[in-house]
């Protein structure tokens, strides 16, 4: 049971990347974002009118992440409202040429993409959470061939017209070098729970009965970790509105031995492979 709240979300991915202008270029493109301004050395991409949902830093000649991964950003997850939604970006996929996969999860339908620096992007849609089923007290989920035809016709004959309103975060997925250790991070420092166990070497957890919010898998636990010269992650957003759940989840994380790093109301903290979640309350 997820010791994290049920209102907790998911700001923007704080990413790493070698070319700003490109990757810029491809969020706008490929995904429909907009260019929401830069602040602090990074450049915000998203829906317009709202808080970005990737924030961009340039480091120069940044290294791509390698096929397969690294420790570090395996993906982000972007949640579309509907599945004609989905549909809509799947026929523009189609459209304009850009390589994709997909998959069916049984709890959603997901389409991936790679960027410019090797950071795969996940676009997906729930299907009802009264469609879930529970297998004890874990979420069935799987990766089953995706119903293209079904998803598209979802459409309805209608045109994607950029990331639409209500699109937001929905997970993120590491590369990671141990189950445990990062089950004791995720798990007991950062107060998520369980949801899902099957897949060899991953692990999936969530608050308020989600599917999942964050994964964890070791298919990459040979290599070494991305470092500040590789593209990567620079650090991703845990929105936690309750101050009383802040502050437990701070205790819980000093209980592991770590301190957090304070930036006035906010502060980070990283888990074994130098993967960096920022708490804060809005």
């Amino acid at each position: 049971m997820a010791a994290l709240p049920s209102d907790v979300a998911l700001g923007p991915v704080r990413l790493r990347v070698a070319d700003a202008e490109r990757s810029g270029e491809w969020l706008e493109r490929v995904l429909g974002m907009r260019p929401l301004g830069s602040a602090s050395g990074r450049a915000g991409f998203g829906v317009q009118g709202r808080r970005p949902l990737v924030e961009l830093r340039e480091q120069r000649g940044a290294r791509r992440v390698p096929r397969g991964g690294r420790p570090g950003i395996y993906h982000y997850a972007l949640l579309l409202p509907s599945r004609a939604d989905l549909g809509r970006f799947l026929l523009e996929l189609d459209r304009i040429g850009e390589p994709h996969a997909d998959s069916d999860h049984l709890v959603s339908e997901a389409i991936y993409l790679v960027d410019p620096d090797g950071i795969t992007v996940e676009i997906y849609a729930d299907r009802p959470r009264e469609r879930w089923t529970m297998r004890g007290d874990q979420i069935e989920m799987a990766t089953l061939p995706l119903d293209r035809d079904g998803v598209a016709g979802a459409a309805g004959g209608t045109r994607w017209d950029g990331l639409p309103d209500g699109a937001r975060m929905g997970h993120v997925h590491f590369h990671v070098g141990d189950l445990a250790a990062a089950e004791r991070f995720y798990v007991q420092g950062l107060g998520f729970g369980v949801t899902q166990r099957g897949y060899p070497g991953a692990l999936f957890a969530a608050a308020g009965g989600y599917h999942h919010h964050v994964a964890v898998n070791t298919w990459a636990a040979s290599r070494a970790s991305a470092g500040p010269d590789d593209a990567g992650l620079d650090e991703w957003l845990l929105v936690v509105p309750d101050a009383g759940a802040r502050q437990a989840l701070d205790a819980r994380m000093r209980g592991l031995g770590l301190e957090p790093a304070r930036d006035g109301e906010a502060w980070s903290v990283s888990d074994p492979w130098g993967i960096t979640v920022r708490v804060t309350g809005s």
